[in-house]
């Protein structure tokens, strides 16, 4: 099965735009489809030319689609990148992201797997703000967030951020190598989970399907399946 991934992202200088291209390259790795799309910019021409790098970065990276809510609705899971501004995501994500009102009113952002990634200048800098930040957008999607948390090496070599990748550092010098195979990760890991759930929910430690849980109308709970396989049992009248 082939799952779609949007990564969608807001880069000033650059940083968040090359973790966006790792996510997209580790989702893709994974066997998904990806759309890489930025979103637009806000700011005008005056203070990007302030800054030579931001001036290079807006000319470089201006062939890359923008961002449309049309993305939401063809994806089947999401990964939102964006420097950190206060401890919040950068105005330009948060104004496409509140274009997707209609999209919600529909139901049709609810299930589908999404995760985030940030960056900052300062170790303390606001980045797990940031994505928590994120997360309340995703709540009332009904999303499914899916952080890497600390399921594979590459976390902890980045820096061990769970809730997302996270680059910390100037702009110039750009994500290191840790920085980048952990953003490869999470792409991958997004793509991962997205297929396990198209494919018709998580498999068992033993190879069959877990049952699940009856809803809390009195009925007795089958239960769900045990790390050695077996039916946990779950009393009545909860």
């Amino acid at each position: 099965m082939t799952v779609k991934v949007a990564v969608i992202y807001y880069s000033s200088t650059g940083t968040v735009h090359a973790l966006a291209q790792a996510v997209a390259g580790g989702a893709a790795s994974a066997g998904a489809e990806v759309r890489l799309r930025r979103v637009a910019e806000l700011a005008p021409d005056s203070a990007i030319d302030e800054n030579p790098r931001w001036r290079r970065h807006a000319d470089a990276t201006a062939s890359i689609a923008a961002a449309t809510i049309e993305d939401l609705a063809w994806a089947d899971a999401f990964a939102f990148g964006t420097p950190t501004r206060f401890g919040a995501p950068a105005a330009q994500l948060k104004q496409f992201i509140d274009q997707a009102g209609g999209l919600w009113r529909e139901g049709k952002l609810a299930d589908k797997p999404v995760t985030a990634f940030t960056s900052a200048y300062n170790r303390h800098g606001g980045s797990e703000a940031t994505i928590l930040s994120l997360g309340n957008v995703f709540y009332h999607w009904g999303a499914l967030i899916v952080p890497p948390g600390f399921t594979d090496p590459a976390v902890y070599a980045a820096g061990g951020n769970p809730y997302g990748t996270s680059m910390t550092g100037p702009a110039t010098d750009g994500p290191d190598a840790a920085t980048l195979e952990a953003a490869r990760y999470q792409g991958r890991r997004l793509a991962e989970v997205t297929t396990r759930l198209l494919e018709g929910g998580r498999t068992a430690p033993d190879g069959g399907a877990a049952t699940g849980v009856t809803a809390l109308d009195g009925d007795a709970a089958t239960g769900v399946t045990a790390l050695d396989g077996g039916a946990v049992t779950v009393s009545q009248g909860v």
